[in-house]
């Protein structure tokens, strides 16, 4: 097993001009993560995405840093038509193939007022099973990750991976999104672990609804609990149970560190990383 970390986790140091999508390769090998995942390609000097990518692909080789999956956003309900959007995530999944990713995540959808998730359902798992079956050709895997607060529920994924039912399609299983959808992350790892390709390790500091506003650096679940970004271990997220459940499932895939905290993005990675790296070794993966 890899422990890797997302590009997203430095998404603070990277606004002050910092760092770059390029740069934390080399950060992130220093520090000691074994591979590396991206969010978007976010090309700091003016190129092109393409030609981006490669140079991400040629850095990460040379450093021998593997690139542990490419993740960008989807959504096959506020598009202008499903099919547009399913041409887009295909020329994304081009994008991965040139970066040199072996999987992909992509969302599902982000809901809107009115529908639910019974009533998009089939034009959902269309939409992921097209995709896969064109990434499959280019020997890439796809998943949907537990995000976006609509498709977030252990039950409404384990619904989709049902119904798009492909082989070459699964879930990236986060372990604090659960909290969006106000779901224990423990109970909801043991009903999506048998289905996990790729895991986010993610911790939260959680307030109850009804509570005093914590003010700057919260937001609010579905139902209203008060979360935010921790560093792994310093927050509620029950992480070493959530690997004990990926540990009965036979997990044989990677972990990345997804950090979304207010503390200096390389400090909590340092911390992050060493905690990880215990829970998993204590819970046998």
């Amino acid at each position: 097993m890899k422990i890797g970390v997302s590009s997203y986790s430095f998404s603070g140091v990277m606004r002050t001009g910092e760092y770059n999508q390029f740069t934390i390769i080399q950060k992130a090998k220093d520090m000691g993560f074994d591979g590396i995942e991206f969010v978007d390609i976010l090309p700091h000097d003016g190129s092109e995405p393409e030609e981006y990518a490669k140079k991400l692909r040629e850095e990460c080789g040379r450093l021998e840093m593997p690139i542990l999956n490419f993740t960008f956003g989807a959504d096959f309900v506020n598009c202008a038509d499903r099919k547009s959007e399913i041409e887009r995530v295909k020329k994304l999944i081009d994008m991965a193939e040139i970066l040199g990713a072996k999987s992909v995540r992509h969302d599902a959808t982000v809901g809107k007022p009115g529908i639910s998730f019974d009533g998009v359902l089939e034009d959902l798992a269309d939409s992921c099973r097209e995709i896969t079956k064109y990434a499959e050709q280019k020997g890439i895997s796809t998943m949907v990750e537990n995000h976006g607060f609509f498709c977030q529920d252990s039950l409404r994924v384990e619904r989709l991976y049902n119904a798009v039912n492909h082989p070459n399609f699964g879930l990236l299983c986060d372990m604090g999104n659960y909290l969006c959808a106000d779901e224990d992350s423990a109970h909801a790892f043991g009903i999506t672990a048998p289905y996990a390709r790729y895991v986010h390790a993610k911790d939260f500091h959680v307030k109850p609804a009804g509570g005093d506003d914590p003010g700057e650096g919260f937001f609010t679940s579905r139902a209203g609990t008060y979360l935010r970004g921790a560093i792994i271990g310093h927050g509620n997220v029950p992480v070493r149970q959530c690997l004990t459940a990926l540990k009965r499932a036979e997990y044989k895939g990677n972990i990345a560190i997804e950090f979304e905290g207010m503390e200096y993005s390389i400090k909590a990675l340092e911390i992050g990383l060493a905690n990880l790296r215990r829970y998993v070794e204590n819970a046998g993966l």
